[in-house]
């Protein structure tokens, strides 16, 4: 059962990460006949942490000591995090708490710390997707999914940015101590118990066009028709290619296919109408060249992960949807 709870901070804290973790486990709910845990913040650099907001500071009289008798660690953003050496003794502290049984939460780039404790190895996790190639790159162990909100690989829970980690949070209290209190905690900090979708709908990826020698003008004319159908033949073609040297050059020049290069654009060109006009689903699916809201639908919900009607909402509100 969850009862004890450390948040483990480290110099340049994240104030709202800090937080997040706070409002869930650290707030007497008693009053409505809610757990009320044993919760504390430790520090892993001294008494006193600054922030990464000017001026303001984290003063704790926990150290690591603290963390020997948690249940849950949790380790927020910090502003080195990603590129920083991280105490040995901390690293040694989480490996230990695992070891025992704890579980262990990150949010945001305290990713970057479990990783460094070797606790990423051959799991999956999340991350910030700003962070998830670096994170890769540092722990190539580490299974990486930067689309996703978190991830629960017990009992090591990862988190994306920010109020990622509040899914997180109530993603545990779920999981020990069920639906209902997760659902009334949600209540009163008033978020929502479960969001649709993962971090793929915040993302800001368009495709790469440079060192496009070749296709460059054939990609400039399928953006302006991608309401239309087009085949592998017909923009061989146009770039007076055969359909298999066009083929080619095209998945050497951008990385993909040219199906899934089309596909792509049509969906961020959907997301862009989305959150700009008030155009009805029909309308979108035939700009787009989906055809059908339901293609469009069936579509976005594979890219992204959530529904075109739930994207608008996000983006522009309630009334808008």
């Amino acid at each position: 059962m969850l009862k004890n709870v450390v948040t483990v901070l480290l110099d340049g804290a994240h104030p709202f990460e800090l937080g997040v973790v706070c409002e869930v486990f650290g707030i007497d709910r008693s009053d409505e006949g809610l757990p009320v845990y044993d919760y504390a913040v430790a520090s892993a650099e001294g008494p006193t942490l600054s922030t990464h907001v000017a001026g303001f500071t984290v003063s704790t009289e926990y150290g690591l000591e603290r963390l020997e008798e948690a249940d849950l660690i949790a380790v927020p953003a910090s502003d080195a995090n990603i590129l920083r050496e991280h105490p040995p003794e901390l690293l040694e502290a989480l490996r230990r708490a695992v070891g025992r049984g704890a579980r262990v939460l990150s949010v945001c780039s305290g990713v970057f710390v479990l990783g460094a404790a070797g606790l990423l190895d051959g799991r999956r996790c999340a991350a910030h997707w700003r962070h998830a190639a670096e994170l890769s790159r540092q722990y190539p162990r580490a299974i990486v999914e930067p689309d996703v909100l978190y991830v629960d690989e017990d009992p090591v829970i990862t988190s994306a940015g920010t109020a990622a980690g509040i899914d997180a949070c109530l993603h545990i209290v779920r999981k020990e101590q069920g639906p209902e209190v997760a659902n009334r905690i949600a209540r009163r900090m008033v978020v929502p118990p479960h969001r649709d979708g993962g971090q793929a709908q915040y993302i800001e990826r368009p495709l790469p066009r440079s060192a496009c020698d070749t296709v460059g003008e054939t990609l400039t004319w399928m953006e302006q028709h991608l309401d239309e159908e087009v085949t592998v033949d017909q923009l061989a073609a146009r770039a007076h290619m055969s359909p298999r040297t066009f083929a080619r050059r095209f998945q050497q020049e951008t990385g993909t296919t040219p199906y899934r290069w089309i596909l792509r654009q049509r969906v961020l060109l959907a997301q862009r109408m989305l959150e700009a006009t008030d155009e009805t689903m029909d309308a979108i699916a035939w700009r787009t060249g989906f055809g059908t809201a339901a293609a469009l639908r069936h579509q976005f919900v594979r890219a992204l992960g959530t529904t075109p009607q739930a994207y608008r909402r996000t983006f522009r509100g309630p009334a808008a949807a």
